[in-house]
């Protein structure tokens, strides 16, 4: 049995740059669930599903998919802006079967901004609508990694660390 990292934070906060970095630093076996790609899995939406309940959603099913490869000896890594609030649900989708980390990193707004604005994919020009969201993760400032100059390794670099020390644990 290995653990499961939540690694959250909000767009452009360099999450799926580091998540690949911490594969590297993580002793195998190691599998990353990418959370984007679960968008992709709705192929057809009904006008009476909200947003927040599919954005809900989708957090709950990466998380349930994440249990059975930790059960089968897999660090999971788990990339996706999980905010706070959906603690509790990935706690009972775990229900206390493998320890589960959460890493948020959380850069500054204006660096978050600049990263959103210049991705491949996905541009984000607009950034004013990810404010909330930006600022949702202020009550999780135990799981905090706040780094705006270091490069995505070293940032794995703490991710590991903390996760080896048990310093994210929930």
């Amino acid at each position: 049995m290995k653990s499961i990292i939540l690694l959250s934070g909000p767009i452009g906060a360099g999450k799926t740059t580091v998540a690949k970095e911490l594969v590297t630093l993580s002793p195998g076996p190691v599998t990353c669930i990418e959370g984007d790609t679960f968008w992709f899995y709705i192929v057809k939406g009904g006008e009476t599903v909200s947003p927040n309940m599919n954005f809900k959603m989708i957090m709950t099913s990466m998380v349930a998919a994440a249990l059975p490869y930790a059960l089968y000896g897999y660090q999971v890594i788990v990339d996706f802006s999980i905010p706070p609030w959906f603690l509790d649900t990935a706690r009972k989708v775990i229900k206390g079967k493998v320890p589960m980390h959460y890493v948020v990193l959380r850069p500054s707004e204006k660096v978050c901004m600049e990263r959103a604005a210049t991705r491949k994919e996905g541009v984000i020009n607009d950034y004013s609508k990810y404010h909330e969201l930006y600022t949702s993760f202020d009550v999780a400032q135990k799981y905090i990694i706040a780094d705006d100059t270091n490069d995505a390794s070293v940032v794995a670099g703490y991710v590991r660390e903390g996760v080896d020390e048990g310093l994210f644990l929930i």
